[in-house]
């Protein structure tokens, strides 16, 4: 019986880890914040004639750190809000819920 349990909260424990691991934040504020820094840096490695073109507004410096922030802060709320897995079901006879 030992074994059945040893199993049981192993197979819990990846389940867990798995459910961290896609949380959609995760994935969001990852790629912002990649995709951020490098358009933060073809922004701050902008020519003068790109300037021009844009009528003096480093666009691509002011969306690349807005995306940054974005990314940043999702990643933020990953980690001061993990996902909570909520524990199994308790297993019942069949007979219905338990008063």
């Amino acid at each position: 019986m030992s074994d059945l349990h040893k199993e049981v909260s192993e197979l819990e424990g990846r389940s867990a880890t798995a459910a961290r691991l896609f949380d959609i934040r995760l994935i969001i504020g990852g790629l912002f914040t990649v995709y951020g820094v490098i358009v933060t840096v073809a922004g701050v490695l902008v020519s003068d004639a790109d300037m021009k073109k844009a009528e003096n507004v480093n666009i691509n410096l002011w969306t690349g750190l807005a995306m940054l922030a974005l990314g940043l802060f999702f990643l933020g709320w990953m980690k001061l809000r993990p996902v909570e897995i909520p524990p199994p079901a308790a297993a019942t006879d069949g007979a219905g819920p338990e008063k």
